[in-house]
């Protein structure tokens, strides 16, 4: 038995256009049959037509289905109210650098756990304040998370205490250039 797939049918499941290999199959059911026979018997058998599908009936099932999973993921939403915290990097438009002060909340090494670490400390803190800007950066030869923008020496030093009673006891204050908006 011979399958031929249809070049739209290529397209859509694999992403690109494949050159057609067509599929020899034996079909062998019935044991009592030697299988010189069974073969004989599929080959006198009715072929079995390919089945054509039309490409835009194809995006109206899969655009359906989106929808209603989209309906069912906001009825879920609605069920846990969990507050979206945006983890994006956001970067000031029309801003200067001037000296200031930052919270420095870890400082590794320069391992690959040492950057997942920082990473992962920058994240607890950017879900706990969603406000204030987070910065993990690779300051040779160590990795760095630091928090916020701050002027005056009294601001970062509020935020220290805070982030020193979400468990980084070893944060301290930092003095640097940071970013301002005009």
């Amino acid at each position: 038995m011979t399958v031929n797939q249809s070049k739209e049918i290529d397209e859509l499941v694999n992403g690109k256009p494949q050159t057609k290999q067509p599929v020899k199959a034996t079909l062998v059911k019935d044991k009592s049959i030697p299988v010189k026979e069974k073969v004989a018997a599929n080959k006198s058998a009715s072929p079995i037509k390919p089945q054509h599908h039309n490409p835009d009936s194809i995006k109206k099932e899969e655009s359906v289905k989106l929808e209603t999973t989209t309906k069912k993921e906001n009825k879920d939403d609605d069920e846990f109210d969990i507050p979206v915290v945006d983890m994006r990097k956001k970067v000031m438009r029309s801003s200067y650098k001037v000296d200031g002060y930052r919270v420095q909340a870890f400082a590794g090494g320069n391992s690959r756990a040492d950057k997942t670490r920082a990473q992962q400390i920058g994240n607890a803190i950017k879900m706990r304040f969603p406000d204030q800007p987070v910065y993990v950066h690779f300051y040779s030869p160590r990795w760095i998370c630091r928090v916020g923008n701050y002027r005056s020496y009294e601001e970062a030093s509020r935020m220290l205490l805070q982030i020193q009673k979400m468990g980084y006891k070893s944060s301290i204050v930092v003095r640097g250039k940071i970013t301002v908006q005009e």
